[in-house]
């Protein structure tokens, strides 16, 4: 099951611990986002995993539906409870996992309150941000504070789609990671890009997950449209280039040369997208990854590793 060699770094991998199973179950969330089930999880079962995957470091994030299947008077609550499960999992295994830390969206002051509390009482190595809360998607105006305590912060900030509203009017009875995910990290990404806020917050440091979803594609007719009715459109391409992107899903044997294209191989990162993708399905993405012609070996070793490591230098003492 090993990718290629020891030492990768993971920056997308999820973690499921008892506070959040709670929730979900007391929720009645039984099949989230139409996945088949619930995973799942333990800090020693993901370390069993990493060690069969040679994978050396993860980075622990809350996957969708996020917090945001509760109320929202309910998700501070919740949002420090997983929080610190996931200090606590990474106490436990300090050179092997990394936090990135979920906020109570939309809720500004309590959002604000978190990222303080993870970053100085928690010492989390991120943020996981959803593509949309309730609707709201990043870029909105209504997020701006949080944005710019995450910019002054130097924060490095993953995306993760979730369902848009109203997604069972589209998803066709299929379960949503196939196509509504891929869409809504698109819509979030640009939303970023137009609304300027990527340019006002450069000392944010953002990951698009899943080889970039559906942007490599989309991309040209962006920025078409873009500068067809603006002579101050952005640069689109070069906000895309400012990016960092995982390669979490199923990038072979298209969609990899897709992005390669679009950010760049030293811009890749790795992601295995545990425990939601079962080891055999981690295992097929590992032979992609071994056998494709599309990067270099050099490339691949930074797709891998290096490339992360820029990112978050201290999980450079992991070892599978």
């Amino acid at each position: 099951m090993a990718i290629i060699t020891t030492g990768a770094i993971d920056v997308h991998a999820h973690y499921l611990p008892p506070s959040y199973r709670t929730a979900l179950a007391r929720a009645g969330v039984k099949r989230p986002d139409g996945f088949p089930h619930v995973p799942s999880w333990s800090a020693a079962s993901a370390i069993a995993l990493m060690d069969a995957a040679a994978i050396a470091a993860a980075l622990l994030s809350v996957s969708s539906p996020g917090l945001h299947f509760l109320p929202a008077r309910a998700r501070p609550e919740l949002a420090r409870a997983v929080n610190t499960e996931g200090a606590d999992a990474v106490h436990a295994y300090p050179r092997r996992l990394g936090l990135l830390a979920s906020l109570p969206l939309p809720h500004i002051d309590a959002a604000l309150k978190e990222i303080e509390h993870a970053v100085d009482e928690l010492r989390a190595d991120g943020f996981v941000l959803m593509s949309n809360y309730d609707g709201v998607y990043l870029g909105d105006p209504r997020l701006e504070p949080v944005m710019d305590e995450l910019d002054r912060r130097g924060a490095l900030v993953t995306i993760h789609p979730t369902s848009p509203a109203a997604a069972e009017a589209t998803d066709l009875g299929r379960p949503r990671p196939m196509l509504e995910f891929p869409f809504d990290t698109a819509r979030a990404v640009v939303n970023l890009i137009l609304s300027g806020t990527l340019e006002r917050h450069r000392g944010i440091r953002v990951i698009v997950p899943h080889f970039g979803s559906a942007l490599p594609v989309l991309a040209d007719r962006v920025q078409g449209f873009a500068s067809a009715f603006s002579e101050e459109a952005p640069d689109v391409f070069a906000a895309l280039r400012s990016l960092w992107f995982d390669v979490a899903g199923d990038p072979f044997p298209n969609a990899l040369a897709a992005l390669v294209r679009i950010a760049g191989p030293d811009r890749i990162l790795y992601g295995s997208d545990t425990p939601f993708a079962p080891p055999s399905v981690i295992a097929r993405w590992s032979r992609g990854l071994r056998e494709t012609e599309i990067i270099s070996e050099e490339q691949r070793a930074g797709l891998l590793r290096d490339n992360a490591l820029g990112l978050v230098p201290r999980l450079a003492g992991g070892s599978a």
